[in-house]
């Protein structure tokens, strides 16, 4: 274990090294002056190498200097900070929706795939996986806003202040209702994919031969499929899981511009068409480096679910 983790150390810095390099060439090309670090005259920044700015830019990184907003007028990554909360917690309702639904839903479908539920989520999820998230958003908002009015559709409410930036929707009622609709729109690009994937792991899982000997030894049918069955089917869920974490975040800009859900997403989009090149920047370092860290505790996850796996191999 431990040579995998340094080989997947190894490796992180690696994937950093290479965002560093996509994130410094997005500022060289739009404020070259941002890159270099002063003001300088177009001629002084073009006797100074590419190489040169990138290593005074890497160097500016390594002490969390990601340049300074041009439209906030405060340090980019700061302003990063105060609108990670937003998204994370976006994120995290979003995958307690999709695990809280997905796992009893293809659980069910494996086990009686003949059932009329069973051919109704199914349908269902196909349906889900061809309906775009901002169409699925528009619709929330229609429903539960425009018509019944029992939830809000924009902002994030009353929001508790817990530490630091971090302020949270769910220490209150009223920040709770602000963010179920973001939430299940973000959830619904996730959700039939999983439960599909449940179900047809699952179904492998019951036809193998330890299954078989279970039945067998007389187990419980809930032991039989929430414990053993269920365990290995989690695998290669984990495995897209990590996969899916990138899909999940590029989605937050369209739950967030929807619902106008003050995260990064937002933030991002408004960066853009500002023009506010540093921040940019920080965003796409950010989201890189959360990438990096969740495939890398995914990866790791693997052994926890499946001890028989050879994590050194792995890492080769």
């Amino acid at each position: 274990m431990i040579i995998y983790l340094a080989k997947r150390f190894f490796q992180a810095i690696l994937v950093l090294v290479v965002i560093s390099l996509i994130g410094f060439a997005v500022q060289d090309s739009l404020s070259p002056q941002q890159a270099v670090g002063a003001i300088q005259t177009a001629q002084n920044i073009e006797e100074t190498g590419f190489a040169e700015r990138y290593f005074h830019f890497l160097s500016g990184v390594v002490q969390g200097d990601l340049g300074t907003s041009y439209f906030f007028k405060e340090p980019a990554l700061e302003v990063i900070l105060k609108k990670m909360p937003a998204t994370l917690e976006l994120m995290f309702a979003a995958a307690l929706i999709v695990a809280a639904l997905s796992v009893p839903f293809g659980v069910f479908t494996a086990l009686y795939p003949n059932h009329m539920l069973s051919r109704f989520i199914l349908s269902a999820s196909i349906l889900g996986l061809s309906i775009p998230v901002f169409v699925t958003g528009i619709l929330l908002i229609y429903l539960f806003s425009v018509e019944w009015s029992v939830l809000p559709s924009f902002g994030r409410g009353q929001i508790v202040p817990i530490v630091g930036y971090w302020e949270t929707n769910f220490a209150s009622l009223d920040g709770l209702k602000h963010i179920i609709l973001p939430a299940l729109a973000l959830a619904s690009i996730m959700l039939p994919l999983f439960i599909r994937l449940i179900r047809a792991e699952m179904r492998q899982v019951l036809k193998s031969e330890y299954v078989k000997y279970a039945r067998a030894r007389g187990l419980s049918p809930f032991r039989i499929y929430f414990v053993h069955a269920l365990k290995n089917t989690l695998l290669p869920v984990v495995t897209v899981g990590g996969i899916q974490i990138g899909t999940l975040v590029a989605y937050t800009i369209l739950a967030e511009t929807i619902f106008q859900w003050p995260g990064m997403g937002f933030m991002f989009l408004e960066a853009v068409n500002r023009g506010d090149a540093p921040l940019i920047v920080a965003y796409l370092m950010v989201v890189g480096a959360i990438f990096v860290v969740i495939n890398t505790l995914v990866d790791v996850l693997y052994g926890l679910i499946n001890p028989t796996i050879d994590m050194a191999r792995m890492g080769a």
